[in-house]
């Protein structure tokens, strides 16, 4: 049993998620928009990384390299209203009909076609997205589409109540969750379900680890996780990025970019640093349509990490590809270990 702070953490967590469902629509969605007005007037640290993030996308928009600081305040504040829309709908999800979630999605659905028709014969699919728009709700649509589940990566929360809530949640919608301790290694089991055939969805814009690849993202170096590609690679998964966005109160857009090919030549580990950066310019593409929906509140351009950290990604990425185990890249003996471990920077759906 946990700590009597953890439990009154886990009541209050459940009860204003409740709330929340209970509350008109409307109520709900003024509640979390004003929330968002006062973090954005604080300007607390994630709002000043965030607006240190979207200067670097309106700088490679702007002609002259500039970047006026009202557009700047501006689009950092319609930011915010977005997240809070993210977590808004996430936790409503649940009370969402299933027909609105299907008719209020505006997706290419010629990819969604070939992603069905890739599970159909076998091949495994995986989804990897930014952190944009109401990834929860596209997942849930995807399952309702047609792909009747999918595998995704979540970090465990504490207290650990509060993370068996949302775990339940997640589950009850069709999704499959794995967290990243506590279990089973996560990408082993997340390379299984590719090999069957089936889908998964990692969220995929932002390194957690030592292992990440650098990628020339909105004229900037920026450290991305190298997991979708490997996993890819070493499944034969089709790799199609993904974006999200909000389209007016209660509509929802997605595309489903094409295929990233595997390259013919080089070793594994180039290979995935080709198909990490051509997953970033499918994220650019995504972002700059849509930057308002781009809810990156914490560092990833190289230029705002910690020296020390950075350092160790790039010894590791001279020195080896950041593998564990037994040297063969078998870290859980499965045979999956290699994808595993060179997949461990990505963390899925969080």
């Amino acid at each position: 049993m946990g700590s009597l702070q953890d439990r009154l953490v886990s009541a209050a967590f459940g009860a204003g998620w409740s709330l929340v469902c209970r509350l008109p629509e409307s109520t709900a969605r003024w509640l979390f928009e004003t929330g968002a007005d006062i973090a954005w007037r604080r300007q607390g640290p994630g709002v000043l990384t965030l607006e240190g993030n979207l200067v670097r996308v309106l700088r490679a928009e702007s002609a002259d390299g500039e970047v006026d600081g009202k557009e700047l305040r501006s689009l950092s504040r319609a930011v915010m209203r977005s997240y809070a829309r993210y977590y808004l709908e996430t936790f409503r999800l649940q009370i969402i009909p299933d027909e609105r979630i299907l008719s209020g999605m505006h997706v290419n659905m010629e990819q969604l076609d070939l992603t069905l028709e890739y599970m159909r014969n076998g091949r495994g699919v995986i989804y990897a997205l930014p952190h944009q728009g109401d990834f929860e709700q596209a997942g849930r649509w995807v399952v309702l589409a047609g792909a009747g589940s999918f595998t995704t990566i979540a970090e465990r929360l504490e207290p650990e109540a509060v993370f068996q809530m949302y775990l339940n949640f997640r589950q009850g919608l069709g999704m499959e969750v794995l967290p990243t301790t506590g279990g089973p290694h996560p990408f082993g089991v997340v390379a299984q379900r590719l090999r069957a055939g089936k889908l998964a969805c990692i969220v995929a814009d932002r390194d957690l680890s030592d292992t990440g690849v650098e990628v020339d993202f909105f004229g900037e170096k920026a450290l991305f996780p190298a997991g979708p590609a490997a996993l890819a690679i070493q499944t034969g998964a089709a790799l199609m990025p993904v974006s999200c966005w909000f389209v007016g109160e209660d509509q929802w857009g997605a595309h489903i970019y094409d295929e990233i090919p595997v390259p013919a030549e080089g070793d594994r580990k180039q290979k995935a640093a080709v198909m990490t950066q051509a997953m970033a310019r499918a994220f650019e593409q995504g972002i700059r349509e849509h930057p308002e929906d781009w809810h990156m509140l914490q560092k990833l351009f190289v230029a705002d990490l910690d020296p020390e950290r950075l350092g160790r990604s790039r010894t590791r990425g001279v020195n080896g590809n950041g593998r564990n185990g037994n040297g063969n890249g078998d870290s859980n003996g499965d045979g999956d270990g290699g994808a595993a471990s060179e997949a461990s920077t990505a963390r899925g759906a969080s």
